[in-house]
Parts: structure tokens; C-alpha cells; sequence
């Protein structure tokens, strides 16, 4: 039988210690945020459900306590994170609650779901986030009329490109076939993990329309990746000048609009068609 060193005996147990009281303070920051949930923070807020320890999560406090932000600490630990928010509190550990306390508002946020600790010496980091899920293929029909909503609301106001201005322009309406067409694109994009107009076909968004019978004089298209809301891809295709004018130009007079969840990594493929039919 091995027998340890009498000299390394004292070491080990003082290695032990220590790492059992790490883990009693995370115990113990854990039931504090736990409390302070249930609690709603001591009736300050309204409550709400207790979160889970995830071990990601727990890597993803470690390397946020080595500089790295709390994002990319989740994005590097592989947690894929819809929202993230975090707190870095200093003192005793009689005295977390009271620490927590002043970030009521993070620790009781409902739309948190997950936990992850990492504590050293007198300090404790503290990520709390909520995975990240594509919205279902099913919500396409609701996110449509929100994107034409917010696109016809931009025609009607007027808006500047880049270095052009535009007048209002009139409305556009809503194209199944357009629809179809963009989501067959968002489709092939987030099966074949490429990001481009031109499909690998070789087919143009004009072929595409054309393709599934739509007459047209003019077509338009907008694509994107990652965004993971309609109001968060219309305004980020506004606020690019190219995209922006396809939105603007009054000689559009249709619009589909769908998504495609990436399968690779995190996020959305993106497709709006403009375009102007035949009379």
C-alpha cells in the first residue's frame, strides 16, 4: 500500500479545508439568491422561481473573474445564453445577503434561469443567464405582420439612408408567395451555412421569385444573421444604408419576410423580399 509523506499530510488537509470552504461560501451565495428570489428580495420586487446551478456556467464566473467579460465567459464555456447578467460582490461571507441585496433587480430578474458561482478569498462572481431558443417556425405568420407593421410605419414617416434621403413612400403588403420564397432562402442559408444572396445554385433572388411563378418588374431582397427578434432585424437593416433603401424604395409594393434557425451555432438566418409585380 502507497503511503503519503507524513511532510505532505499537513498540506493536503489544509488543500482540503480550503476547498471545502469554497464550497460552503457557494452553498451559501446559492441559498442567498435562492432566499432573495422566493423572497422577492424582501418583498421589493415581485417573486419568482428559483434558479438552477449550471456547471457551464460555473466555468463561464471562472474566466469572467480572469478579466474575460461575462458574454464571452458564457460564450467560451459553451453555454449558449439568450440574456446574461452578472455581479461581482467583495466582503464577508456573513454578509452576502446584504451584498446581493444592492443588485435586487439582477439576482430577482425572472427571465433568468440559470446560475453559475465562482468565488476566491473575499470575492464572489455571480452569472446568472436564460439559454438561448429560436423562436418556433410557427410564430413566422405574427412576426411577418409585426415586420410589415414596422416597415410601413418607417415608409410613412420618410427616412435617410446612409447619405440619401427618402419622402414617404406608400405601404407595402404582405406576399405569401414572397414569404415562401424568403423562407426557402433563410432555409437553404441555415442548412448549407453560408450567408449570401446568391444561393449555391447559383440562383439570384430575382430566379427565386420567378421560380415559384411570381411576375415581377423589380425585386428587392434583405438578409441577415443572428439578430433573434423582428424589431431587432428591421432596425438593424435601417440602420445599413443598402438595406435601408430596398426598405425605402417606393417602387415596392410587396414584402416576405421569414427566419431560419441557424444549425451550427446560435442565431437566426434572416430573408426579406421586396418586390413589384406585373401589373
Amino acid at each position: 500500500m502507497t503511503r503519503l509523506s507524513d511532510k505532505l499530510l499537513p498540506s493536503l488537509a489544509v488543500l482540503l479545508l480550503s476547498l471545502a470552504a469554497t464550497r460552503t461560501v457557494e452553498a451559501d451565495a446559492l441559498g442567498a439568491v435562492q432566499l432573495m428570489r422566493e423572497g422577492g428580495c424582501g418583498g421589493l420586487v415581485p417573486a419568482v422561481r428559483p434558479l438552477r446551478r449550471n456547471s457551464s456556467l460555473d466555468q463561464a464566473a471562472a474566466l469572467w473573474a480572469t478579466g474575460l467579460t461575462p458574454s464571452v465567459a458564457a460564450q467560451r464555456s459553451g453555454y449558449e445564453a439568450q440574456t446574461t447578467g452578472a455581479m461581482h460582490v467583495k466582503g464577508s461571507d456573513a454578509s452576502l445577503v446584504q451584498l446581493l441585496r444592492s443588485g435586487c433587480h439582477t439576482v430577482a430578474a425572472k427571465e433568468f434561469e440559470d446560475l453559475g458561482i465562482f468565488h476566491r478569498g473575499l470575492e464572489t462572481w455571480l452569472l446568472f443567464a436564460s439559454p438561448y431558443r429560436a423562436p418556433p417556425v410557427s410564430e413566422t405568420p405574427m412576426l411577418a405582420n409585426l415586420a410589415l407593421q414596422l416597415v410601413n410605419e418607417v415608409r410613412a414617416r420618410g427616412a435617410r439612408c446612409g447619405e440619401r434621403s427618402f419622402a414617404p413612400a406608400p405601404p407595402v403588403k404582405l406576399s405569401v408567395t414572397l414569404g415562401s420564397v424568403a423562407f426557402g432562402h433563410a432555409s437553404d442559408m441555415a442548412e448549407h451555412k453560408y450567408f449570401e444572396h446568391q444561393d449555391l445554385a447559383g440562383h439570384s433572388p430575382a430566379d427565386r421569385v420567378r421560380a415559384v411563378g411570381y411576375r415581377e418588374n423589380l425585386v428587392g431582397e434583405n438578409i441577415a444573421y443572428g439578430p433573434t427578434s423582428t424589431e431587432e432585424v428591421v432596425q438593424g437593416w435601417l440602420d445599413s444604408p443598402g438595406h435601408c433603401e430596398n426598405i425605402m424604395d417606393p417602387r415596392f409594393a410587396e414584402m416576405g419576410i421569414a427566419f431560419a434557425p441557424g444549425r451550427a451555432k446560435r442565431g437566426l438566418y434572416w430573408v426579406q423580399v421586396l418586390a413589384a409585380p406585373r401589373a
